[in-house]
């Protein structure tokens, strides 16, 4: 068992950056590939981001590709999201998630959840 707890979330104005972290206890992070998914009002839970165990191999959304990073600290076990030029379309509640094994990047892959962090970017 793993628990999450994101922070790093805020209000900003669309061009600005915000840095996520995701704090992992109860179990070391390298056991699990980890990701970053966002979710909007009325919207479905979507993916944005995800890192191997090593930190070796990522892969970005293509909403977000070019715009935000994925990181990990096993070392801390910690994982972020460097978000850059924000566009009001970036607001939702952002997830941090774990998962065992690298099957597909949908939500259900992943068994471990944070609580989530709200990102408000205002146009």
């Amino acid at each position: 068992q793993v628990q999450l707890v994101e922070s790093g979330g805020g209000l900003v104005q669309a061009g600005d950056s915000l840095r996520l972290s995701c704090a992992a206890s109860g179990r070391t992070l390298s056991n699990y590939d980890m990701g970053w998914f966002r979710q909007a009002p009325g919207n479905e839970r979507e993916f944005v981001a995800v890192i191997s165990r090593s930190g070796g191999t990522t892969y970005h959304a293509d909403s977000v590709r070019g715009r935000f990073t994925i990181s990990r600290d096993n070392a801390k076990n910690s994982v972020y999201l460097q978000m850059n030029s924000l566009k009001a379309e970036d607001t939702a509640v952002y997830y941090c998630a774990a998962r065992s094994a690298p099957y597909s990047n949908t939500p259900r892959e992943f068994a471990y959840w944070g609580q989530g962090t709200q990102v408000t970017v205002s146009s």
